[in-house]
């Protein structure tokens, strides 16, 4: 993989990355001058105690916040560069998102979900498309189902199966198995991990799960807002 990886483009970029709060007690630093690149379908997890910026380094390489300083290059665009809609329209084709507490729309059913990001994108097929990643997570027979009528883990795996939906450049997980027991946590990220590596998009995976993370490609270490190490897994 490696070798592939040397050759791929890169996808997503960040410069300097710093981000600064005001707080009652002052400026709060929660980002200090981060910068890597992530290559074209590697899995990167990021790693760190509670408070180190995982979470705000996420939102900023998404575009659903700005920088104080430094920028983002996400899928060759400078995030910076753009205003509030031209980073929607980015994000609609280049990014998907699986958060812990799943984000469903509660009005729609398994299928509807999952069609959602498929006809904002102007999707000419999307039920089609839907239903085939629908059967690809193992829904096919609860597609008809709305979230109230779904375990924690079937909610997952329709916020899975729209994330990939759009095949897009980069999927952000953000704790993905934080609202899971420990069993069906895993089932979901063998999921994960084999429908990132059955396409060309890269995973970015938030997790405290040390086993997790060494599953992916590359470990990068936060602590205290600094980037403190980026470490390739061995195999």
């Amino acid at each position: 993989m490696s070798d592939q990886l040397s050759k791929a483009r890169n996808v997503l970029e960040a410069h300097e990355l710093s981000k600064q709060v005001s707080s009652p007690e002052g400026t709060l630093t929660i980002l200090s001058d981060v910068s890597f690149v992530v290559s074209a379908g590697e899995s990167v997890a990021v790693v760190g105690p509670s408070g180190a910026g995982k979470s705000t380094l996420l939102a900023l390489l998404a575009g659903l916040d700005l920088p104080t300083s430094g920028y983002v290059v996400l899928n060759d665009a400078n995030l910076s560069a753009l205003d509030e809609d031209g980073r929607a329209q980015l994000r609609a084709e280049s990014v998907g998102f699986v958060f812990q507490s799943f984000h469903l729309v509660p009005s729609l059913n398994a299928l509807e979900n999952v069609m959602l990001p498929l006809e904002l994108a102007g999707h000419k097929d999307a039920r089609e498309a839907a239903r085939s990643i629908i059967g690809k997570v193992g829904l096919q027979e609860r597609w008809s189902h709305y979230p109230a009528q779904l375990s924690g883990g079937e909610k997952q795996r329709v916020a899975i199966a729209r994330a990939f939906a759009t095949e897009p450049a980069v999927l952000f997980a953000d704790e993905p198995t934080g609202n899971l027991d420990s069993r069906t946590g895993a089932n979901i990220m063998e999921l994960m991990f084999e429908l990132n590596q059955n396409s060309s998009t890269t995973l970015v995976l938030v997790t405290h799960d040390q086993g997790l993370a060494e599953r992916c490609d590359r470990i990068l270490s936060l602590d205290v807002g600094k980037l403190v190490s980026d470490t390739r897994v061995a195999g």
